[in-house]
């Protein structure tokens, strides 16, 4: 058993199941019957995703040390309680089910869920690659 980190909206891998969206907004444009469908998720999470202000210096980061505030503060924000609590959660869940996490970004470096899966792995999850 295990959890998946992977990009929302790409087609699910074989055998991949429940899918969990771990975004702070619903895909755009898109019917929330058809979020499932369209291999977007299946239910949604976004206690886990950074906040809009964290997100802003995402947009505006071009940078390394860009990259490192933004990742900072996404940390910083996985600290609190509920978040800690979610993340607790997802970990024990890899251990006895197989399921999925992710988000829309194209590039797993510069996107939370990289963060993400480190917050997972340090709380006991089993991650394993797409």
């Amino acid at each position: 058993m295990a959890v998946r980190v992977v990009r929302l909206g790409t087609p699910r891998a074989a055998g991949e199941k429940l899918r969990v969206g771990t975004v702070r907004r619903p895909p755009r444009g898109v019917p929330k019957s058809e979020f499932s469908k369209r291999d977007f998720y299946d239910t949604w999470l976004p206690t886990v995703a950074p906040t809009q202000a964290t997100m802003d210096i995402a947009h505006a980061a071009q940078t390394p040390k860009d990259w490192e505030n933004f990742f900072r503060h996404y940390r910083r924000e996985m600290k609190q309680p509920d978040a800690e609590h979610a993340i607790a959660l997802l970990a024990a869940m890899s251990h006895v089910m197989d399921f999925s996490i992710g988000c829309y970004c194209e590039v797993e470096e510069h996107c939370h869920r990289h963060a993400l899966r480190k917050l997972l792995q340090a709380a006991g999850a089993e991650v394993v690659d797409r």
